[in-house]
């Protein structure tokens, strides 16, 4: 069964299941496809009844990614179009508590450290720089730079600690540690952009990622020549990826196709697609808590949570 919501003239750009309470999720949305006007976080509870929002908070700008915190279940972080990294705590009806703002072009990707005693962010931007952020500090503790293109993901490791992935626009993968201003591998990873990468929950040292050139590949960071597998079959833009938390041999992607498709990265064809959008899909998500359990997100407004019958 498939649970939506629309959030009428806000265009969805990214999901994210709450690490801590099963039911919950939020979403980050824009006005205007992100070109102009507002944005609007939205932390929805799943109920027998549907999706059901018990938190809204509107920003100026288009919000493009959020975060939960890893050691507070009531805390989320968002990236904006105008730079700023928003901290809310989702028991406050006003917000954000905080906002750093240091980028200089809008906030595509924000990530919670798992490493709950380091309690570290990082945010990528169209500035083409990572940033590192405690929220003990009113400045950001480091600026990553390298990417010639725009950053559109930066992701921790699940494993290594202190190790992160960024995925840009100058076709590269580059993996970092957060203590050393220079990337540990540089991996030409497409021909063309790439929009969004994801680590492995079950290998530390595998990583895949999604490009515009329509493909998924899946790369060893010891020995990374040449993508571990390859999968096809989307015909637009691959905009994210993300692992299962359950299978090691399971994904998920969403395109600007329209679909969603779960994969065994073992295969190089789509196990499934799911056809329930009629606009970008941008933002995808797995439940931690229940197995199989998806939530997406679109530009025609629609929030979907469901269970793709391949998983």
């Amino acid at each position: 069964m498939t649970l939506s919501f629309k959030t009428k003239d806000r265009h969805g750009y990214s999901v994210k299941f709450s690490p801590y309470l099963p039911d919950r999720f939020v979403c980050a949305t824009s006005q205007y496809y992100g070109i102009a006007g507002r944005g609007t976080l939205f932390v929805f509870d799943i109920l027998s009844s549907g999706i059901e929002p018990v938190k809204i908070y509107e920003w100026n700008d288009g919000l493009f990614d959020a975060a939960w915190s890893e050691n507070n279940e009531n805390v989320v972080v968002v990236g904006a179009g105008d730079g700023s990294l928003l901290v809310y705590d989702v028991t406050n009806p006003k917000g954000p508590l905080k906002a750093f703002k240091e980028h200089s072009k809008e906030v595509s990707s924000v990530d919670w450290s798992p490493t709950r005693a380091e309690n570290f962010i990082l945010t990528a931007s169209w500035d083409s720089t990572i940033k590192l952020w405690s929220l003990d500090s009113p400045h950001s503790v480091a600026t990553f730079t390298g990417h010639s293109g725009i950053v559109y993901s930066a992701i921790w490791s699940p494993r290594l600690p202190g190790c992160f992935a960024t995925a840009s626009g100058d076709k590269t993968l580059r993996v970092w540690d957060r203590r050393t201003p220079q990337p540990q591998c540089t991996i030409q990873a497409h021909e063309g952009e790439v929009l969004t990468c994801d680590w492995n929950k079950y290998d530390q040292n595998i990583l895949y990622s999604g490009s515009v050139d329509c493909s998924i590949r899946g790369w060893d960071i010891r020995n990374y020549n040449k993508p571990l597998c390859e999968m096809t079959g989307h015909r637009f833009a691959v905009r994210r990826v993300k692992t299962s938390p359950f299978n090691g041999n399971t994904l998920a992607s969403c395109s600007y196709d329209f679909t969603v498709r779960t994969w065994d990265v073992r295969q190089p064809h789509a196990m499934e697609i799911t056809e329930h959008h009629t606009e970008f899909v941008y933002g995808l998500d797995f439940n931690l808590h229940r197995p199989g359990q998806i939530v997406d997100c679109g530009w025609d407004s629609l929030v979907h949570v469901y269970k793709p019958r391949s998983l």
